[in-house]
């Protein structure tokens, strides 16, 4: 094997946007495709770049950074826990992973915690839950368990994750694909029931798709999907990773209905902006099926990373930012349709988590990244026509309205 060496002409500390682009490229391979712009500093809403350039980030890490970026609180949690310990594995006890659970299933109203990482390893730990409680406690035969999924879902990118995408490049070339899952369209309360056998486990969804679109389902869904779950004795598990800790104006999305699930895959901003943590939650009938040596994760629950979980849900509450989230998202929505581009076909969404939807003749959402920019407003698409707009629950009507004005510019040309 011949070993290469990367040199640059410059120090990078000197270094444009253009310049340190190319310099990365050079280093990774192209798994990602990212706007053309280098952050380099962010402060609550608002991001720089090398050059010095000022954007407002209305992406907010697909919603780890719910609290906007280097939130304060956070930060000094993270600082005084780092300072004592951060690392021990749950092979051993630590005394700051009970108060991160204990805070966690009271906002659940939940009986337990298994903590991961990242929000797909929370989507594994509830797969592999819902194939033991089948096997162990309904009674299905052994590796016969069917889990039920929707199109247009995202729900990380694992193997066996992407093997129920309906995205076909998230699973092209990734084969042989994980057997035992059937998929249905989102929304559709009846084509669950239908789909539902004596083998079904479970059924897995978003109370709002993010990644397919934006979608939301119609009023009366997430009551229609418990009800059918609790007749046919099948677990209903709620992916409220990028939904969940205020981002639809409820703690969790499931909560617009008052329903809630058998399971939730949690994560993005439980971490705070800072840290990954995620979880899975449920009660002690499903959860505790668990027996040491079934599942496990070196860095989850980590004493670093609960105390960054543990004040992240504080600050959830103690600044009211379920509220914040569903005023501002309201305030935005409006002033969005205000405008009556004539590029845009819908404007939708709940709480923070919205997307506009453009014109076939217009052009892909993913023509808008650079235009919008060059404004000063940092975005990304979902899927074809669909770009998303989704800043930090933070967000004030002040910064809302200089929001407005920039992205008016771009709508109506």
């Amino acid at each position: 094997m011949t070993m290469t060496t990367t040199t640059t002409t410059k120090g990078r500390e000197k270094m444009n946007n253009a310049e340190y682009i190319e310099y990365e490229e050079r280093l990774t391979p192209m798994n990602y495709h990212p706007a053309p712009v280098v952050i380099s500093r962010g402060e609550g809403v608002w991001v720089w770049d090398l050059e010095g350039n000022k954007y407002l980030d209305m992406l907010a890490g697909y919603s780890a950074l719910s609290f906007g970026h280097g939130h304060p609180k956070i930060l000094e949690a993270a600082f005084a826990q780092a300072k004592k310990l951060c690392v021990i594995s749950r092979a051993f006890h630590s005394d700051v992973f009970a108060q991160f659970a204990e805070k966690l299933t009271g906002l659940t109203g939940m009986d337990m915690v298994l903590p991961m990482n990242s929000g797909a390893e929370a989507v594994e730990t509830c797969v592999k839950c819902a194939r033991k409680w089948a096997y162990t406690v309904k009674g299905v035969p052994l590796n016969q368990a069917e889990i039920i999924v929707c199109k247009r879902n995202f729900h990380g990118r694992t193997t066996t994750v992407v093997s129920f995408s309906t995205t076909e490049q998230y699973k092209h070339y990734f084969g042989p694909h994980t057997p035992g899952f059937k998929i249905i369209p989102f929304g559709d309360a009846k084509a669950l029931g239908e789909a539902i056998t004596p083998n079904t486990a479970a059924f897995l969804f978003e109370p709002v798709q993010g990644e397919g679109g934006v979608n939301v389902p119609p009023d009366g869904y997430l009551k229609e999907v418990r009800s059918i779950c609790d007749e046919n004795n099948v677990l209903m598990i709620a992916d409220e990773v990028q939904t969940g800790m205020g981002r639809t104006g409820r703690v969790w999305a499931c909560q617009h209905e008052d329903v809630m699930p058998d399971l939730y895959c949690l994560g993005k901003a439980l971490g705070g902006g800072m840290y990954p943590v995620s979880a899975a939650v449920g009660n002690k009938d499903v959860l505790g099926i668990f027996e040491p040596g079934d599942h496990g994760s070196t860095f989850g629950g980590n004493p670093l990373a609960c105390a960054i979980g543990l004040a992240s849900m504080q600050v959830l509450e103690e600044e009211n930012l379920c509220e914040n989230s569903t005023k501002m998202g309201e305030y935005f929505r409006e002033g969005v349709c205000a405008m009556k581009s004539p590029l845009l076909c819908d404007v939708r969404g709940k709480g923070l988590l919205n997307a506009v939807e453009f014109k076939l003749e217009a052009g892909t959402a993913h023509d808008y990244i650079e235009p919008f920019l060059k404004v000063g407003i940092l975005t990304k698409d979902t899927v074809e026509q669909v770009l998303r707009f989704t800043p930090p629950l933070t967000i004030t009507q002040e910064e809302i309205d200089w929001a407005l004005g920039r992205i008016e510019r771009v709508l109506c040309p």
